[in-house]
């Protein structure tokens, strides 16, 4: 790795609307795979950090001021070792079948940035960087794994995403 690629490390957010509070049935399946999926990723290559609150998840912080919508966030260190966490495993299982518990919207629902090694994003940062990612579509300060920058912004590159998960942006 270069100097430049060491100094940065990638962060991820991504929110969802519920379609049911989490303790109702209709969400149980997913708040039962939640810690799995979240020791998954605390122990795959590459995972550096990720937001949780005292329950260990972060189900509970809130996001846009709306107690619908939940949060994911986390810092990786780059984009291949995000992308092979999040496109193999338990993970994968929980990407197909987040229809059955999630509302399908229309806007960006997830980004990711580059942040100095070591930084710890709160939820206000993500939420501006995925308000700009909206506005703006892809930039080096805002982008998704289709269309990504490398670290300090330049060319963009093109991801592949498997058929039918992630973002459409």
């Amino acid at each position: 790795m270069t100097q430049t690629a060491t100094a940065y490390e990638l962060a991820q957010v991504n929110i969802a609307r519920l379609k049911a509070p989490l303790d109702t049935p209709l969400l149980k399946d997913f708040v039962d795979s939640l810690d799995p999926v979240n020791a998954d990723a605390d122990a795959a290559d590459g995972f550096v950090w990720r937001l949780q609150d005292d329950n260990g998840d972060a189900t509970d912080i809130s996001v846009f001021g709306d107690s619908w919508l939940i949060i994911n966030m986390s810092v990786w260190r780059d984009t291949d070792a995000l992308t092979a966490f999040m496109y193999q495993g338990r993970h994968r299982e929980m990407l197909a079948r987040r229809r059955e518990w999630f509302e399908r919207v229309q806007e960006a629902m997830a980004t990711l940035w580059w942040v100095p090694a070591g930084h710890r994003p709160t939820v206000a940062e993500a939420e501006s960087r995925l308000l700009h990612l909206r506005a703006h579509g892809p930039t080096p300060y805002a982008f998704t794994l289709r269309t990504s920058f490398p670290p300090q912004g330049a060319t963009p590159l093109l991801g592949e995403v498997p058929e039918g998960l992630g973002c459409s942006v």
